[in-house]
């Protein structure tokens, strides 16, 4: 009678398990379901220029370009839209659009007055008239990293809110308050790696050398202008105390002299997992992709690229 009294308990046990783990990898893939629908229309954003509408089913839609507002926007080149707060943290009107010969400091864009407004790409107008967090966007080619890049004044808002504020264990890529497209030398874009490959979950692909000889170019888009950076170095690192005199690659963002920028840039070629032949001088910038590793407590995988267009 006891035996049979076990035998039901761990039964009905059982099923509880069963059901609650059936529950939360179905809500898994609902969530995964609406990043992937929310995703492919914010990329289709940037093919039409539309803005989307928000749908029953908690995704948004490409919009109709009959919106008179945004097609004014499109026609006239109103820069409404462009507001002071983008402007600071996207390129101005001295921003670099391509690099000299020789890779050191950058050209002004070419045949662009020094007095003319930046002018937004019309592929983000829409993007950006749905949230003016929006300051870039990135992409791999053969990658699933195909993404907007976001900046709020709160350092943690996009670790856990979607595009369109919504709560999100993916969230979004963003930068820090403090990195600068204007004046900063390095530019560090975060991104979670999830186990669906997505945001930054491909990213570890850089760690076999064959791949990087296949895809040794990242794309990145200003709201303004459109960059391509070649990897300069890729490898593990982790988050460390304050109190830890190392090299904490997360910590820089701008090199005023020489010196500060060769120690940067001697650290990532040191800790690099292989040689990619990519050199870099003082007046170059770089793009830093980081996220989460597992090799020790608060690991970290790192991709360095320098900018050439």
């Amino acid at each position: 009678m006891k035996n049979q009294k076990r035998l039901r308990f761990f039964r009905r046990l059982a099923l509880a398990v069963f059901v609650v783990c059936l529950f939360l990898i179905g809500q898994s893939y609902v969530q995964s379901f609406r990043h992937r629908a929310q995703q492919d229309d914010l990329k289709a954003m940037t093919e039409t220029g539309g803005v989307s509408q928000q749908t029953d089913d908690g995704t948004r839609r490409t919009g109709d370009t009959a919106q008179q507002t945004d097609d004014e926007v499109r026609r006239t080149g109103d820069t409404a839209q462009q507001t002071d707060d983008a402007a600071r943290r996207t390129e101005n009107t001295a921003g670099p659009a391509q690099q000299t010969d020789g890779g050191g400091t950058p050209d002004r864009a070419q045949g662009t007055p020094a007095s003319a407004e930046p002018v937004m790409l019309e592929k983000y107008i829409g993007l950006y008239a749905e949230n003016t967090d929006l300051v870039g966007w990135l992409s791999i080619d053969d990658m699933k990293i195909d993404y907007p890049v976001m900046q709020n004044e709160d350092d943690e808002y996009y670790l856990h809110h979607g595009f369109y504020g919504d709560e999100s264990r993916y969230g979004c890529l963003y930068v820090r308050e403090e990195a600068d497209l204007d004046d900063g030398t390095n530019f560090v874009i975060y991104g979670h790696n999830m186990k669906d490959g997505s945001m930054f979950g491909e990213l570890d692909l850089y760690l076999e050398e064959g791949f990087y000889e296949e895809h040794p170019v990242i794309s990145f888009d200003t709201l303004y202008e459109e960059r391509a950076y070649e990897i300069v170095a890729v490898f593990r690192s982790q988050v460390y105390g304050e109190e830890d005199d190392i090299f904490k690659y997360y910590q820089f963002y701008k090199a005023d002299t020489v010196g500060e920028f060769d120690d940067f840039y001697e650290n990532i070629k040191a800790l690099s997992l292989y040689d990619t032949g990519v050199e870099a001088r003082f007046g170059d910038t770089f793009l830093t992709l980081s996220t989460c590793a597992y090799h020790v407590k608060d690991g970290r995988l790192v991709v360095v690229a320098k900018r050439v267009s």
